[in-house]
């Protein structure tokens, strides 16, 4: 095999099965690439290795509305999953931020989050088996097609997550959940930002469980303003968004608003879907805002939810420290923040790794919905411990012993 960089398109698994396995003999890296959203250096390539691109397996293989399953194709786009199984009344629930092009295999790759991770958890909660090919070229089935399944290691569990370094996803079998025939959406504006971070954790012990809980500071708001031409931060200097989902939406949702109302400054409710799209229009306009400010480190953090506010107040004394410019929105219900930090101004990089420090003396993680890649891998056995990484390389080395698969990567 030639010491160039070749890409592979796959379009079938045994064409997957056959780059692994002349890989395999000659010793050659291979990292796999989906839709190429990552955001920490997971899919990057060096000299001498070979990309094996999923992007062209993108076929939804079928749909049971009765066993709410689907069978897909690596390269599907998470979006497309969720619209085909709309058709039947039903949702794919993990929605990452790049949901309109990140593709399943990426999601599993990475165990990908989203909005709705509050109540539906990350992928691998939908997550019931997969078609995976090992490095010298062997396919395997792991995990069960039925919903229930007990029998043997949790082999999916372990693959969902490891960044392409144990084995290639090539097809999967997901949970699919009945469509919410109905959803109720609050917008709240407080005065501080550890007073939003606060009362989304009051939510937890009110009996309710929102589909979607985020949270966005005032600098958040301010950027969105000067891009939008709105006027959140008149508003208050922090917001939380809440919708409930299911039949009885619109009363979890009257209890959800009761709490918020104790410390908020102002509460503004919707059931009617377009309404609740102009509530959500300033969630979905974060990133882009601060975007439109200059280059961004887009980092990723969580913690337990009862230390949202704390982690809040601590970024936002870290970029007091650094000089550096921090936004701050969050996936409030399942204590995962992204901190992003603007290029330019202040020192980004100090600023990030006391952001991880902050997160791990909080009892949280360096990387809640993000992968490691290259970026956190450094933070590995300060999270982990030595022993429990020492056993996850071990790990690897069972599933790759030429250690040819995405190397540098994640463990």
């Amino acid at each position: 095999m030639s010491s160039a960089a070749p890409v592979v398109w796959a379009r079938t698994v045994a064409e997957v099965q056959r780059t692994l396995a002349a890989a395999s003999r000659s010793g050659t890296p291979v990292v796999t690439r989906g839709a190429g959203t990552g955001l920490v250096g997971g899919a990057d390539a060096g000299p001498g290795t070979i990309v094996l691109d999923l992007s062209r397996m993108n076929r939804v293989l079928g749909i049971d509305p009765v066993d709410g399953v689907a069978r897909v194709e690596p390269g599907v786009v998470t979006a497309a999953l969720d619209r085909a199984a709309a058709a039947h009344g039903l949702m794919y629930a993990p929605d990452p931020g790049s949901v309109t092009t990140c593709t399943i295999g990426g999601n599993v790759a990475t165990n990908a989050g989203g909005l709705r991770g509050a109540k539906y958890g990350v992928t691998r909660d939908s997550l019931l088996a997969l078609d995976v090919v090992l490095a010298d070229g062997t396919l395997l089935h792991a995990g069960h097609d039925t919903v229930k399944g007990v029998v043997g290691l949790d082999l999916v569990g372990l693959i969902a997550g490891s960044e392409g370094t144990l084995g290639v996803v090539v097809g999967a079998t997901v949970r699919l959940l009945p469509r919410p025939l109905r959803t109720a959406t609050a917008v709240a504006y407080f005065a501080t930002a550890v007073e939003a971070a606060a009362a989304s954790a009051a939510l937890a012990t009110a009996g309710v469980r929102p589909a979607v809980l985020e949270f966005l500071d005032g600098k958040t708001l301010r950027a969105i303003d000067g891009l939008r031409g709105t006027g959140h931060a008149d508003r208050g200097d922090a917001l939380l968004l809440v919708q409930t989902d299911g039949f009885g939406a619109e009363e979890e949702l009257e209890v959800a608003a009761a709490v918020l109302a104790r410390s908020a400054q102002e509460v503004t409710t919707a059931t009617d879907p377009a309404a609740a799209a102009e509530l959500f229009a300033a969630r979905r306009d974060a990133l882009p805002a601060i975007e439109a400010k200059g280059p961004v480190l887009i980092e990723d953090i969580a913690v337990p939810r009862s230390r949202l506010a704390e982690a809040v107040a601590g970024v936002a004394a870290i970029a007091a420290a650094t000089g550096a410019d921090v936004y701050v929105f969050a996936h409030a219900g399942d204590g995962n923040l992204h901190p992003i930090i603007r290029s330019g101004p202040g020192d980004a990089t100090r600023a990030a790794e006391e952001i991880f420090a902050l997160a791990l003396k909080l009892g949280g993680t360096v990387s809640a919905e993000h992968g490691v890649g290259l970026v956190k891998r450094p933070w590995l056995e300060r999270e982990l411990g030595p022993g429990a990484l020492d056993l996850q390389r071990r790990i690897k080395r069972l599933f790759d012993p030429a250690g040819i698969l995405n190397p540098g990567k994640a463990i």
